[in-house]
């Protein structure tokens, strides 16, 4: 029977998987989002298994989520411990923010789209879109 080899990666290879890029994964390390793996013997070449690649998507989604790198970290810990409650706390947070994001940008569209309406009426004088950026 034939073992099969666990994928390594070296660091370019690794960032590559992952979709960022090599000082994106040095960046986290030293904020301790990932660890920096030991150097093979003889070769000194740092090489990263499936779980950090799993590590790096989990930071990156978790990004995009807009977490901020200290909520993933606490969040990458929870997921070690399984703690449920915090990360649904943690998540409650985010949506929140989300909620609050939202809320600005709808108000920013409703003015912005008032103003498109003034412009387009055909009046006479500058544009009320230009006049309320000029303020």
């Amino acid at each position: 029977m034939v073992r099969s080899q666990a994928v390594r990666h070296t660091i370019a290879g690794f960032a590559r998987a992952a979709g960022v890029g090599v000082e994106t994964v040095r960046y986290y390390q030293r904020r301790g989002l990932l660890e920096t793996p030991a150097q093979a013997a003889g070769s000194g070449v740092r090489r990263y298994d499936e779980e950090a690649l799993r590590r790096l998507r989990f930071v990156r989604r978790a990004q995009m989520a807009g977490f901020t790198l200290e909520q993933i970290k606490e969040l990458l810990a929870l997921d070690a411990g399984r703690d449920r409650s915090r990360a649904r706390v943690l998540a409650g947070e985010r949506i929140a923010a989300l909620d609050e994001k939202i809320a600005e940008l709808q108000q920013a569209r409703a003015a912005l789209a008032k103003l498109a309406r003034a412009c387009g009426d055909g009046g006479r004088g500058p544009c009320p879109i230009l006049d309320a950026f000029a303020e």
